[in-house]
């Protein structure tokens, strides 16, 4: 059985940048499990993964325009300070949601004392990803499965910090 759309998927991967530092890991965790073919993760990653098997063995880079696009201008915004609940504790660094559950990661670029920049490019954006992965599992999809929200089992998208998912 290869990877195949419909298929849940079982990886063991370790995520490295251009320099070669680790990104992100399933190294002593369970494998990250998806539903293969349904956007779950980066597109470069599951263009690689297609028609792999049980025990593959690879590495994948994936460039930037199959990851998490290029930076953009048009994702930095100038807020009013006064939006936020706690103006004074605004600081640049600072990372939070914007559009509810499961919206966009926005970073705090720069604060004066009437606005805030805010940056809402994916923090991968504009960097090759080089993927480190092994099929650990794959089966097909109950009917459930491929009936949810193109998830397979609720667990977390690639990777555990979040820093993979196609959102």
């Amino acid at each position: 059985m290869s990877i195949t759309k419909g298929k849940v998927v079982d990886i063991h991967y370790t995520l490295k940048n251009d320099n070669g530092d680790v990104l992100d890991s399933s190294e002593g965790q369970d494998p990250l499990q998806f539903l293969f073919g349904t956007g779950t993760i980066i597109k470069g990653l599951e263009t690689e993964l297609e028609g792999k098997n049980i025990g593959d063995k690879f590495i994948a880079k994936v460039a930037p325009e199959d990851a998490y696009g290029i930076r953009s201008e048009k994702n930095i915004h100038k807020v009013p300070l006064s939006q936020f609940d706690s103006p004074a504790n605004v600081q640049v660094g600072a990372r939070f949601q914007v559009g509810g559950q499961g919206g966009t990661i926005a970073e705090v670029i720069g604060v004066d004392s009437e606005t805030v920049t805010i940056d809402t490019n994916h923090p991968l954006a504009d960097q090759v990803l080089h993927f480190d992965v092994e099929v650990v599992d794959l089966r097909d999809a109950t009917s459930d499965e491929l009936n949810k929200d193109s998830h397979s089992t609720g667990e977390s998208d690639c990777c555990s910090s979040g820093t993979c998912s196609n959102s």
